[in-house]
């Protein structure tokens, strides 16, 4: 099973096939030199985040959205996602090398992240997403508190058998999540990592593991969109990528020797992040 999550050369080949959008091509390339210079820096540590609990994209897309003004914000975040899927294809390789994980449960729930999360990215090309952040702040708020005052949360794992119930959560989990990430994004890594927690009371080593896979292959989804359409830019992707895989690596070794307190730990403070983030882009209006 671990070799369906070898990162795939053929990725890479494609993304240097793709087609780049002239004038953010020419942004791109005029600003390369010192821009570059920070951005894989900023890639690395949105890797690391990523593969240990999530919320790599609070460091990543505000980075490249100011390094690239230039550049439709569109294109940036694309470009971000085909990063993002090699760095979750790494991520949840080292974590499938060290513990069991439920397949069966994943891979339904994968593909319909991917269904979902295409699904998502063609709604976002013609509705704007900006009227879904109340009712997310609403969500991290739930899933704060209710983290916060259950310590024994995602402590241990019960090992139930997958039953068909739960394979029929998943499709419905797969589907939801997917299309938030196709669509919006934010939080999708921690909405996934807590329902697998509370779903199927798994701890927060292997429901991280678990959302790895899902979260790889609702970025695969979206890029499904966003490639044929020409948003991905190979230049700034194939980099950004091979960063990516060091940082999953570095991150997702971290997150299993660090154990489930410390990724509890971890994971409300990354909510509080993405609170604080969304209720200040409400603020501002």
């Amino acid at each position: 099973m671990n070799s369906c999550l070898q990162v795939n050369m053929g990725t890479a080949i494609m993304c240097l096939a793709l087609s780049v959008r002239d004038n953010d091509a020419q942004a791109i390339i005029h600003d390369m030199s010192p821009e570059f210079i920070i951005l894989l820096p900023l890639t690395f540590i949105a890797a690391v985040l990523n593969a240990a609990v999530g919320g790599g994209g609070l460091v990543l897309i505000p980075g490249m959205l100011t390094l690239y003004p230039g550049v439709t914000p569109a294109s940036l975040l694309a470009t971000e996602k085909c990063a993002s899927a090699v760095g979750q294809a790494t991520a949840a390789q080292q974590y499938a090398r060290r513990m069991a994980l439920p397949w069966r449960l994943v891979l339904l729930t994968a593909a319909m992240a991917f269904a979902g999360a295409h699904l998502g990215a063609r709604v976002i090309a013609v509705l704007p997403g900006h009227w879904i952040k109340p009712f997310v702040v609403v969500l991290l708020v739930v899933m704060l508190l209710y983290t916060w005052f259950r310590p024994e949360f995602g402590a241990r794992d019960t090992q139930q058998p997958i039953s068909r119930r739960d394979l029929a959560r998943g499709l419905g989990l797969g589907t939801a999540i997917g299309f938030y990430e196709g669509f919006f994004g934010p939080g999708a890594g921690s909405f996934l990592i807590f329902l697998f927690v509370r779903v199927f009371h798994f701890d927060f080593m292997r429901a991280t593991a678990c959302a790895k896979v899902v979260n790889m292959a609702s970025n695969l989804g979206a890029l499904a969109y966003f490639i044929p359409a020409g948003f991905v830019h190979p230049e700034l992707a194939l980099p950004m990528m091979a960063t990516m895989i060091a940082g999953s690596y570095v991150g997702s070794h971290l997150a299993m020797r660090g154990g489930n307190k410390w990724l509890r730990r971890l994971f409300l403070v990354l909510v509080l992040s993405l609170l604080a983030k969304l209720i200040s882009d409400i603020l501002r209006g």
